[in-house]
């Protein structure tokens, strides 16, 4: 099978080539802003939608599995525009976070220390994956939560077209869909027990998903109009430091754990299931592959 290129010889190429992406992913940006934010209280909390839950439903609607109005290469060439497309607003909580530096200070190490919560859920989401079928998409789709930063790290790690970024990519999209909506309806019902200082919650906000981070930081903003400004402060360098911290500790602990993880809990959930074993077969093709070369130095 012929893979895809994705090079062109210049700017106006790729325009020519990709158009269609670019045409309709300006209008659903149109519509989704028409139609802005909807909340919907929901016994202690609120529900919120944003018009970024809407653009990523008129994306999913519009692929080749529902109205076919895009082929499968264009959809591929749309995922590599994702990184491209978020710098501008990684840019932006660079500079919100500057603004209110001396609320950021007065934080603390909190900020710096929050990150390596974010590895406990591996344990968790790994075999849950590996029981819905997943295979080395697991790797990319636990490892972390898979947003921005992340989706670069794996597709610069594993390549665009492997399993592990294909995994890292559909929690990215899942999570813009359905993460938006439980984050700003959990931030509400946590602001309601009175457990926690709101600018606690602020700091919680920015847990490395832009999107999320949106959405936590709306709902505060309801809660708390008062203090609006220096939540989204928080938020925003706590967005900025999760994405720096967690590309370090994606690298050096998230990703080899998925990995050891992978190996070790996948023969046992493969059998539970029923399906061969992919780590089981790779061994096997690796001994395989050192025993013809015992053999060859032995006949040389």
């Amino acid at each position: 099978m012929k893979k895809e290129t994705y090079v062109y010889p210049s700017t106006m190429a790729r325009l020519k080539a990709e158009y269609k992406i670019f045409i309709l992913a300006f209008v659903f940006i149109v519509i989704a802003d028409s139609i802005g934010q909807i909340q919907v209280p929901l016994g202690p909390g609120t529900l919120i939608l944003f018009p970024i839950f809407y653009s990523l439903i008129m994306g999913v609607l519009s692929g080749p599995e529902v109205l076919k109005i895009f082929n499968k290469k264009e959809v591929k060439a749309a995922s590599k525009l994702v990184i491209v497309a978020i710098c501008p607003f990684i840019a932006k909580l660079g500079i919100n976070a500057g603004a209110s530096i001396e609320v950021i200070l007065s934080a603390g190490p909190a900020l710096i220390l929050q990150e390596i919560g974010n590895l406990g859920t591996i344990f968790l989401a790994m075999p849950f994956a590996l029981l819905l079928g997943l295979k080395r998409e697991a790797i990319g789709a636990t490892h972390s939560i898979n947003r921005e930063s992340n989706l670069a790290l794996i597709t610069d790690m594993f390549g665009p077209d492997s399993p592990e970024t294909r995994g890292s990519l559909s929690i990215y999209v899942v999570g813009g869909m359905v993460g938006t909506i439980f984050f700003s309806f959990l931030t509400t019902i946590v602001a309601s027990l009175n457990l926690f200082h709101p600018y606690a919650l602020g700091m919680a906000s920015g847990v490395g998903a832009g999107i999320l981070m949106a959405s936590a930081t709306a709902s505060l903003a309801l809660i708390y109009p008062d203090m609006a400004a220096e939540l989204s402060a928080l938020a925003s360098t706590s967005e900025t430091i999760s994405g720096i911290t967690g590309i370090y500790v994606a690298i050096f602990v998230g990703i080899p754990l998925t990995k050891k993880l992978y190996q070790l809990l996948e023969p046992p959930i493969a059998k539970l299931r029923r399906e061969p074993s992919e780590v089981l077969e790779s061994r096997k093709k690796q001994e395989n592959m050192e025993a013809d070369e015992t053999e060859e130095r032995k006949v040389q």
